[in-house]
């Protein structure tokens, strides 16, 4: 109990005012746990903002068109998650009447809802004594305990799981949870944490062990991916852009983009530029192929790499499938062509 409870008068004295803390609201705290899954508290509190003054409630959201909720969502990436929002959303309304599950076991039914925000949502709605298990979590926990258990294999999660639930107060579920995660999040942080001013200091087993900066344990690397988009703007006589939506399985689902050409590798522009110049577009061969930057952007997703230059081509005769920026910009976006649309370069075609 002298952990448990020095990190929750730590958390109480330095906690940030945040508005899914000062409500017992589940929707509330639905929204705010699945927007800050791999998401900083300072990127995702703006989305929040958005999606309760948009959605008030869970029929809100459940009743909202599909491309509204991901243009809302535009620019926190890992769109499943808002898809699986809506899904969730939709669920609740109807078969729960709008009423979230009360507890662990049935909050784990909802779709995009694991064992931590399962865990989290069940314990700050509803103070079930069920410990948070989340990446400022292991690092607290392995630290303080010293334990040098591998945590990106499963087997070893149980075990710091069985750890974690050992040591939450249990009539101070909700308010134990957020206090370790929020310990995690501004004292124990992963690079160079401030040791010295920190309350658990001389009980601290990493510490005195010397191994705070190895701990936690991770062994597995991302493999990532380098893939090469070459983004095709084409614009007709009436100034109108086609775009399309993303089909399938894979990044940025259902959100729109303009003609893309992905190749193996990087290649020339003059070249691309080149066979573009007899390529046929809808018909029509293009009377201005131009690339609008030579410079490469990247793009970093969790998985893959992208490498993305824009091209123009410019076509003389209208094209039915053709759209109006001010009719394309209501639509949905991977951001790194919303941000290029919002550039000089784009708002000068």
């Amino acid at each position: 109990m002298e952990f448990s409870n020095a990190v929750i008068k730590w958390y109480q004295q330095n906690k940030r005012d945040l508005p899914w803390r000062n409500t017992q609201n589940p929707y509330h705290i639905w929204l705010s746990e699945i927007m800050l899954q791999q998401t900083r508290v300072a990127q995702g509190l703006p989305f929040f903002n958005a999606f309760v003054a948009a959605f008030p409630t869970v029929f809100d959201l459940a009743q909202a068109e599909e491309e509204q909720v991901l243009k809302l969502w535009q620019g926190l990436g890992y769109y499943s998650r808002a898809r699986n929002l809506h899904t969730t959303a939709k669920l609740v309304a109807t078969e729960y009447q709008g009423n979230f599950p009360p507890n662990y076991t049935e909050l784990l039914r909802l779709k995009g809802v694991g064992e931590y925000t399962a865990a989290a949502i069940a314990s700050f709605a509803y103070n079930e004594p069920v410990a948070v298990l989340d990446g400022n979590v292991f690092r607290v926990l392995s630290r303080y305990f010293n334990v040098e258990l591998d945590i990106s294999e499963g087997k070893n999660k149980k075990e710091f799981q069985k750890l974690a639930q050992e040591i939450l107060p249990k009539d101070k579920a909700a308010l134990y949870n957020q206090a370790i995660m929020e310990f995690g999040a501004l004292q124990c942080v992963p690079k160079n944490p401030n040791c010295d001013a920190c309350i658990l200091a001389t009980s601290c087993a990493g510490l005195q062990h010397k191994k705070v900066g190895q701990l936690p344990v991770k062994s597995k690397k991302t493999k990532v991916t380098n893939r090469y988009f070459n983004y095709l703007i084409v614009q007709d006589l009436d100034d109108n852009f086609v775009v399309q939506k993303r089909e399938g399985k894979g990044i940025w689902e259902n959100l729109y983009e303009f003609t893309l050409v992905e190749t193996q590798e990087l290649i020339d522009e003059n070249q691309f530029i080149d066979q573009l110049k007899t390529t046929h577009f809808f018909g029509q061969v293009a009377t201005d192929v131009c690339v609008l930057s030579s410079e490469v952007l990247q793009h970093k997703l969790s998985h893959q790499h992208l490498y993305i230059r824009f091209y123009r081509v410019k076509l003389v005769q209208k094209i039915p499938q053709a759209k109006p920026l001010e009719e394309i910009q209501k639509l949905p976006f991977p951001i790194v062509i919303h941000n290029f649309m919002q550039s000089a370069c784009f708002n000068s075609l």
